[in-house]
């Protein structure tokens, strides 16, 4: 985890969060991500014809990984439209790299030391308080809760199929190229169908903001990517996740969603056990 790869991974967080809320502030959950979908796509297309193309062992990994990030659109999509922003993200977010650890050690053979498991048992505790905390007399979110904590295992499962099948790519850059491609075309055409003659005008209004999320995303996912090549997946993932405190931030600032200070404590508490997930490289 060298200071170039650690900045890197923040950027990647920062980028994230800013792109979710964009997907999240249009309430047309459709048309937001067929947009963000299709900005990526659109990106992708114009990345591959200027970087390598990926070798062959990438290509099961990269087929996979489509399949799940789709998984995860559509989760996130249902997660956005069940509950709050600054609920919904860090608990799909929290989520990720404790499964990603497991997942790690299982595929990768990247053993988490003692630092790192006392990390999860914190990171979980600080997730437990993000899902239930704060809510001042009302009842959990239990489909919302249930469709972000669906949304963690497809990202944990996308990060360690990217994490193995980009280090075989011979190019990070060839790999988030024709990612974005295999991913972006799902959601629009879905859309397409779904919308049929009404699609043009539902994306009109959006179109902008829409296309710069997505651009973003691959900018966000493109810098993760890269730092997999140089890191173990595990503290990639878990210092990725700082961005529960930006998602809670925006949450807050730009939502006005009460969030409460014991939900802001315990994701908090999220990063702490984030950060001692990271001593995996001490």
């Amino acid at each position: 985890m060298t200071p170039t790869v650690i900045l890197a991974v923040v950027i990647a967080a920062i980028t994230h969060a800013s792109w979710n809320a964009i997907a999240h502030h249009i309430k047309d959950q459709l048309v937001s991500f067929a947009l963000i979908s299709g900005g990526g796509l659109l990106v992708g297309v114009l990345g591959a014809l200027f970087v390598p193309f990926p070798a062959a062992a990438a290509w099961p990994f990269l087929l996979v990984s489509a399949a799940l990030h789709v998984t995860y659109m559509l989760l996130l999509m249902r997660s956005f439209t069940l509950g709050d922003f600054g609920q919904m993200y860090p608990i799909a977010r929290g989520t990720a790299p404790l499964v990603v650890t497991v997942l790690a050690a299982v595929f990768v053979h990247e053993i988490p030391n003692g630092w790192q498991l006392a990390g999860v048992a914190v990171a979980c505790a600080g997730l437990v308080g993000v899902a239930l905390w704060g809510l001042k007399g009302s009842r959990p979110q239990w489909p919302a809760i249930i469709a972000a904590l669906a949304t963690g295992l497809a990202i944990a499962s996308y990060t360690t199929v990217d994490g193995v099948g980009v280090r075989d790519s011979g190019s990070s850059l060839g790999y988030i190229a024709w990612l974005m491609i295999l991913e972006g075309i799902a959601i629009p055409a879905y859309a397409l169908y779904r919308r049929r003659g009404q699609l043009a005008a539902q994306l009109r209004p959006y179109a902008a903001t829409g296309l710069v999320g997505g651009a973003m995303s691959v900018v966000a996912y493109g810098l993760v990517l890269w730092a997999q090549t140089r890191a173990p997946l595990a503290p990639i993932a878990a210092l990725r996740e700082s961005s529960i405190i930006v998602g809670a931030a925006i949450g807050a600032l730009f939502f006005k969603e009460k969030f409460g200070a014991p939900r802001i404590a315990a994701a908090g508490l999220m990063v702490v056990g984030i950060g001692l997930m990271l001593h995996t490289a001490t």
